[in-house]
């Protein structure tokens, strides 16, 4: 039960994700990991709530992913009073991890606008389910479905 409820909250967490920053076409999250990397997610979910704070396209432009993951946790915690629980190093890497990122966006959840629509649940639901998986479980999946492929094309060794 506790395994549904933390999908059912990851559903809605990334339904007003998506619905909030939506606007930017930069930005595509679909997931807790990957999608947050190069920092335009953080920032522009940041914008969507409060763009008198800072300009979208100067942020958007910056070269390093670094630096607009920087600028984020900046931002959150000067403006809306989150601690820096990330590091941009610890994010701006092949596959960031998604406890981390689900606890700091559930920071901004809290004391952003909440309002998910229906319609941006249902969205998520419709991703390509392997869009949802972090990366080490797609990949483990693939070899899986590799071996998977080896093992039947010798069936003697069955």
């Amino acid at each position: 039960m506790a395994g549904l409820q933390q999908t059912n909250s990851e559903k809605i967490l990334l339904s007003w994700v998506r619905q909030s920053t939506r606007k930017y076409p930069q930005v595509n999250v679909v997931n807790f990991t990957t999608s947050w990397a190069d920092g335009l997610a953080f920032n522009a979910l940041l914008h969507s709530h409060r763009p008198e704070l800072f300009d979208w396209d100067a942020v958007a432009s910056q070269h390093s992913s670094l630096q607009r993951l920087d600028h984020a946790f900046n931002i959150a915690k000067l403006h809306l009073g989150i601690e820096k629980l990330l590091d941009p190093e610890d994010v701006a890497t092949a596959c960031p991890d998604k406890k981390s990122i689900l606890m700091y966006v559930t920071s901004l959840f809290q004391v952003l606008p909440q309002q998910v629509s229906l319609e941006a649940i249902r969205e998520v639901e419709m991703l390509p389910r392997h869009s949802r998986l972090p990366r080490e479980e797609h990949i483990q999946l693939h070899h899986q479905q590799h071996f998977a492929q080896e093992v039947s094309a010798f069936p003697s060794l069955l």
